[in-house]
């Protein structure tokens, strides 16, 4: 069992190997930790960065959920939130006795719930996870909401790996409900923005509405806020979208028409689309969704919607 090893001599298996399946990955090998992944993203464009990052840092890839499954002493699941069952089903078969499944993604309470049926019905230990910032500048410290029945044992071993959990309740639900309501306002004010600061700068009035949110709420630096949220959305809108699906659902839940996070889903889907066909430049290239300007991106995004007249100042660039 996985339990009687420390958490440094685990081998840890993760499931996504996107953004944060690689940062846990750096910083867990940065340890000597043992690390496996597997990804879709595998069999297609993606696949030679990835193999290349795997191969840099010393990570094992292998060519199935089960085949991770088997090897592995620890689980992370960290993909997006509609692949949140699907996971736990393609991993349940192959799971040992009393091996902890993390589930690290961005899902509504009733769907970690049935991931959680999955694992716990095949002999592992399901605990949700509920990140409650954005990752990368936290790494694998980003403060770490746990639930479950299993929540507390695994809380101080992943500590002893650099984490920064802590158990929310041992009631499955509660962790991922307090990250859905709070991305009704995160994700939600990144589409707000994008869509006010898109449409000022089509009308040319884009300045005064800067100034006029400098003098509201004195304490955020709207210029940079906004360059990091359009920066965001551009790269990971996908997932985005699909999170505030899951918030969507998690507000329904709730009793309430969630008119908010749809909207938003369909703002951040919109963006994605848009990023798919290359409005933003070519993924993977140094400066794709890096810009200081968030003006750049919001021409771009006008140029792409037809919208006209563009005031002369606020034309594309070229």
């Amino acid at each position: 069992m996985a339990m009687s090893v420390a958490p440094q001599q685990w081998h840890v298996g993760l499931v996504g190997y996107g953004e944060v399946g690689r940062i846990l990955a750096e910083d867990l090998r940065a340890q000597g930790v043992t690390v496996s992944a597997c990804d879709l993203k595998l069999a297609g464009g993606q696949a030679a960065a990835l193999r290349t990052h795997a191969a840099s840092h010393g990570v094992q890839l292998t060519s199935s959920h089960a085949e991770l499954a088997t090897c592995a002493d620890f689980i992370v699941s960290a993909v997006t939130a509609s692949q949140t069952e699907a996971v736990a089903r393609a991993c349940a078969p192959a799971i040992r006795p009393g091996v902890f499944f993390l589930d690290f993604n961005s899902a509504s309470p009733g769907a970690k719930q049935r991931a959680a049926a999955l694992i716990d019905g095949a002999g592992g230990r399901y605990v949700e996870g509920a990140v409650m910032t954005s990752i990368p500048p936290y790494r694998i410290k980003v403060p770490l909401l746990l639930g479950g029945a299993w929540a507390g044992e695994l809380t101080p071993l992943l500590n002893a790996l650099g984490f920064a959990a802590k158990v929310a309740s041992d009631q499955l639900g509660v962790a991922s409900a307090t990250k859905m309501c709070r991305s009704v306002m995160i994700k939600g004010l990144e589409a707000m923005v994008i869509e006010s600061f898109t449409a000022a700068r089509h009308y040319g009035v884009e300045d005064a509405v800067v100034a006029s949110l400098y003098e509201t709420f004195p304490g955020i630096d709207w210029e940079k806020q906004a360059a990091y949220f359009f920066q965001r959305v551009i790269e990971h809108g996908r997932r985005r979208s699909e999170e505030v699906r899951e918030v969507a659902e998690t507000v329904r839940d709730a009793g309430l028409t969630p008119w908010s996070a749809s909207g938003t889903a369909e703002r951040q889907a919109f963006v994605a689309d848009l990023a798919d066909a290359g409005v933003f430049g070519e993924r993977g290239t140094p400066d794709f969704a890096r810009r200081a300007d968030w003006r750049v991106e919001a021409d771009r995004i006008l140029k792409a919607a037809g919208a006209d007249p563009i005031p002369a100042h606020a034309k594309p660039k070229d």
